[in-house]
């Protein structure tokens, strides 16, 4: 689904919209590419385990790396890609003193150089937030507030609330600033409000890691256990102002347009604090009009401007400023970090190499300058027009499919045929290249540098106000495995990164392809007419194009993938949240289910060999689409995936469709006592 603006510290490809991969090998006695059988385990029964006859061998054999809290197909592709990277960074590094050296090779150059100087990150150590921590220090009245607050989101640190701007989502053709909650240290509101007995451990180590934090900063160890009480009362009253992440996947629940007055006087910001101040700050004319995301929360965050004390205040925002630049100081903060974060949330043993690490803020911050370099060496025509005509394929498979539906009425079916025949395709890599000329990097000044990339991302962002919507900016790099549909530009984008060997080959078997890269076509598609993605229409609009009986019918099938999701229970007592994964669920399903369409479409087309390896094509689609999905997590990430990621565990993205699809029941002959079928009057389909 759509990226809104995010704060740096994104890590590449870390959240996908669609991961997918599927091994392939050459075979002796043909020229196509085939499954790879080796992460096969063919003493599994397909129609009783078919994760594991798919990739049980895999599993088998392939550990966690320790420096990761998952390991998947996707990762092995990422760790290509980032070798690949790694070796573009040391090349544009090496020619940082030779003359004629492109501005693009300087700029990766002198960002990678400044971020493996160990040396000197290490002597600097808390020294690149020295400045910041005195503007800090130095307030004495609330008229400081929003200007300390406003140079923190400049930098990417995003205290108290998130402010960018973006479509209007019921006018898209304009931009708009947009106000939403934020301001959190832990990854959801419900860390700071449920009482189970892990969650309420993990916020003991989280006030821990922040008394620890505040140590580091210099403050003696009782000071430092006070500070740390300070910042989690303070984060606790915003997350329970803040929207759950179920009720943030209503578009409707996050739109609130208001004029600077309606602000004003909702977070009651009209004295000593005002918004006036802010937008000055951050170097914008005052907006006649935002979109306030979360009303409740703008309106708790004002009476704690309003009311507060001034020290409790300050303890708030040194904290939000180490902890967001926490990976980029020295040692000790990095470790003190990563203990937290990486140990006790998700699980990881050891922390990535440096060069990794650099690597990922490349990527968030320089990313299309590091991908500029990328795709010259990695991506060529050949795969763009073969992916191309995937897409072809796969939207002709729609509408087909939309045509056939006997829940809609032909008055929403006209609407969602033009819906789909105005998705806009991109591949690869953006037409025009993004403008770096006025981000000054310096090879000395690792920290420094990620600060100045965010204020000139952050700038970048606020020019947007009062100009024609860029329909050519892209929300992923070109080197990301990744893709993703944005319903406000009703567009879906695959960046060279997932369309590399073995994602996508043009030699590969059809199957193979369609399974595998057709179906990350296919579910990007279906999230034009997911949950949240059937709320805007052909123009990206806000706007519902439904009459209330097809409305009525859809939610009704809604509803019950919610249900069948909330019945798996991957680990101890947690249970998948339908609510929260239903978006990426229904797209999983329509997606397998329309990519096959497509195969066997194409099949007409171009035919292939019936049988390879002895598996037929709708066994080996299937097959490749499940080897996409191979992967291994550790308890503590799994437990975090559930409470946070609108994406299902891998195990039951694969099982989860197919129990709703007679395809693969045909297609592996599975009798009814060993079908993985649900039963007809539970079974679901939308698309």
């Amino acid at each position: 689904m759509k990226k809104t603006m995010t704060l740096r510290r994104s890590a590449l490809a870390i959240l996908l919209c669609f991961s997918s991969t599927a091994a392939v090998h050459a075979q002796s006695n043909t020229n196509n590419l085939v499954l790879e059988a080796q992460t096969m385990d063919l003493k599994a029964d397909p129609c009783t385990n078919f994760f594991e006859y798919s990739n049980g061998t895999w599993l088998k054999n392939n550990m966690i790396p320790a420096d990761r809290s998952r390991f998947s197909a996707y990762d092995e592709v990422t760790e290509r890609n980032l070798l690949a990277l790694k070796a573009i960074a040391e090349s544009a590094s090496a020619k940082l003193a030779e003359p004629g050296t492109t501005a693009v090779v300087n700029l990766v150059g002198a960002y990678y150089h400044s971020g493996i100087d160990e040396a000197r990150i290490e002597a600097d150590g808390a020294k690149p937030l020295a400045a910041d921590l005195a503007q800090i220090d130095a307030i004495t009245d609330r008229t400081q507030l929003l200007a300390v607050i406003a140079r923190q989101h400049q930098i990417g640190v995003g205290s108290l609330f998130n402010f960018y701007v973006d479509q209007d989502a019921k006018n898209t053709t304009r931009y708009i600033a947009q106000i939403v909650q934020g301001g959190l240290g832990l990854p959801d509101r419900d860390y700071y409000l449920k009482t189970d007995v892990k969650t309420v451990d993990i916020r003991k180590k989280y006030q821990a890691y922040v008394a620890t934090m505040f140590t580091l900063l210099g403050d003696a160890p009782e000071v430092a256990k006070q500070n740390a009480a300070a910042v989690i009362a303070f984060e606790t009253r915003l997350a329970k102002a803040s929207l759950s992440k179920v009720a943030l996947r209503d578009p409707q629940a996050s739109y609130h347009l208001m004029d600077i007055n309606g602000l004003s006087k909702l977070s009651k910001l009209d004295g000593n604090a005002k918004w006036a101040n802010y937008f000055k700050d951050i170097g914008l004319d005052q907006p006649a009009q935002f979109n306030i995301g979360q009303p409740k929360f703008i309106a708790e965050a004002g009476l704690m401007l309003n009311t507060l004390p001034l020290p409790q205040w300050k303890t708030y925002l040194r904290w939000q400023l180490v902890n967001a630049n926490a990976k980029d100081l020295s040692s000790a903060f990095v470790n003190t970090n990563f203990d937290f974060y990486g140990k006790t949330l998700a699980g990881t043993k050891e922390l990535q190499p440096r060069w990794k690490r650099v690597l990922h803020n490349l990527d968030t911050n320089i990313g299309e300058a590091l991908g500029e370099l990328y795709v010259a060496q990695f991506f060529g025509p050949d795969a763009k027009a073969g992916v191309l005509e995937m897409v072809d394929n796969i939207k002709q498979a729609m509408r087909d499919s939309l045509s056939k539906l006997d829940w809609m009425s032909a008055s929403t079916k006209q609407q969602a045929y033009r819906k789909l025949d105005t998705i806009v395709v991109k591949i690869g890599y953006p037409d025009k290249w993004r403008d770096y000329s006025q981000l000054k990097i310096d090879p000395n000044s690792y920290a420094g540098n990620n600060m100045r990339a965010a204020e000139f991302e952050f700038k970048r962002n606020l020019a947007k106000l009062g100009k024609p919507i860029d329909r050519n900016e892209w929300g992923m790099t070109p080197q990301t495995v990744n893709a993703y549909y944005n319903p406000t530009m009703n567009e879906m984008v695959f960046p060279a990164g997932i369309l590399q060997p073995p994602l996508y080959h043009i030699k590969a078997d059809l199957a193979a392809n369609y399974g595998n890269t057709g179906a990350t076509i296919g579910h990007e598609l279906t999230h034009a007419f997911d949950d949240e993605g059937r709320q805007f229409d052909a123009d990206g609009n806000l706007k519902s194009w439904w009459t209330k009986a097809d409305e009525k019918a859809f939610l009704k099938r809604v509803a019950g993938i919610e249900k069948q999701f909330d019945e798996f229970n991957p680990i101890e007592k947690l249970h998948i949240n339908g609510k929260l994964t239903a978006g990426e669920n229904i797209a999983d399903l329509g997606g397998d289910k329309i990519a096959l369409q497509a195969l066997r479409a194409a099949l007409k087309k171009t035919p292939q060999p019936e049988v390879i390896d002895g598996l037929t094509p709708e066994q080996r689609y299937f097959i490749a689409n499940a080897q996409s999905f191979r992967g291994k997590t550790r308890d503590e990430n799994l437990r975090l995936q559930l409470a946070t990621d609108p994406h299902s565990p891998e195990k039951y993205r694969v099982i989860g469709p197919i129990a709703n699809m007679p395809e693969f029941a045909e297609a592996f002959s599975c009798p009814a006592d060993r079908s993985p079928l649900r039963p007809a009057g539970r079974r679901v389909t939308i698309w």
